[in-house]
């Protein structure tokens, strides 16, 4: 069955009718939604039913507090991406809305699950809370799923490095420049996706040409440099990457700034991943040109120094 999206309004199309359905966010699609997705993946294959997610856009918590901006480690599009990649038949998108805020825990499993979606079983993690109010939790879950004849299966807790898996942590650990841990709670390399825009090709001028890409708003990485790769339908480049105000220079709105190495060409229009490997150091206010440009060589040369050593992040 080829994978796809199925959205509000959409009808359920009958090869995917009696799912399980692993339930969440999955804002990053870290380790510990992997482990939801394969339980419920794994699930669907032994009775040969299909495997697929059922997440929520806009994220809730952006929802009940839009005031507070959230920042989301992968916006939608990246998020679907992602979940494509975990082997999944489909992933149902459902608008969190006053509508779906407002329905109680017993109507989100019959009139949600059951009715609208027609889900033979549901997996959720240990934290799981749905329903008005968040009244429900995951043993309510269970015992809704039992009233409905569906199967339910809680997801323990997932850690890493000693650390329990989560995308607050993740947010916390990019929000320090601890890419390690991050990428190690993620399964995979943090990544942004964005397109090239112009810039004042002040870099150029410097001997160090950039990509330039701007951000969502809710963007709380670290500013300073990185260790970055740079993915594009033409193949992995290394670079290194600024990301901050320029202090030196404008102390402007945030900006990516990518140099790839050993690369000659037009990025500009064109959507880029920039994965980022590792951490180099703080942004910083330089009295000059020349001691900017000193600093920039050093910093690629541990940039080219970091690629050379990485490894992706592996299964504890």
């Amino acid at each position: 069955m080829p994978f796809s999206v199925c959205r509000d309004g959409e009808p359920v199309p009958t090869a995917l009718r009696s799912a399980v359905v692993a339930i969440g966010n999955f804002d990053g699609v870290h380790r510990g939604h992997q482990a939801l997705i394969a339980t419920a993946r794994d699930g669907g294959r032994r009775v040969g039913r299909p495997a697929a997610a059922l997440t929520f856009e806009p994220h809730p918590r952006a929802f009940f507090k839009p005031d507070e901006p959230l920042f989301r480690l992968t916006p939608e599009p990246v998020k679907l991406v992602l979940l494509e990649r975990q082997d999944l038949d489909a992933v149902f998108v459902r608008r969190f809305d006053e509508g779906l805020a407002a329905l109680s825990a017993e109507a989100f499993v019959s009139t949600f699950l059951v009715e609208e979606l027609a889900v033979a079983g549901v997996v959720v993690g240990h934290d799981f809370h749905f329903g008005r109010g968040r009244e429900g939790d995951p043993a309510r879950m269970q015992e809704l799923c039992r009233a409905h004849a569906l199967t339910c299966t809680i997801v323990p807790t997932v850690s890493e490095w000693g650390c329990i898996v989560s995308s607050s942590a993740i947010r916390a650990a990019l929000a320090r420049g601890d890419v390690a841990l991050a990428n190690r709670l993620l399964g995979y390399r943090w990544f942004v996706r964005a397109e090239v825009r112009h810039g004042d090709k002040r870099g150029r001028a410097l001997g160090y040409p950039t990509a330039n890409l701007r951000l969502s708003d809710d963007c709380r990485l670290r500013h300073g440099i990185y260790a970055v790769r740079v993915v594009r339908d033409r193949g992995t480049f290394d670079a290194v990457a600024s990301f901050g105000r320029r202090p030196t220079f404008d102390n402007g709105a945030p900006l990516l700034e990518v140099h790839l190495f050993d690369f000659a060409g037009d990025l500009y229009g064109r959507s880029l991943d920039v994965e980022f490997v590792g951490w180099i150091r703080g942004e910083e206010l330089f009295e000059s040109i020349e001691a900017l440009v000193a600093q920039m060589d050093r910093d690629s040369s541990r940039a080219r120094a970091m690629l050379a050593a990485d490894e992706a992040p592996k299964d504890s």
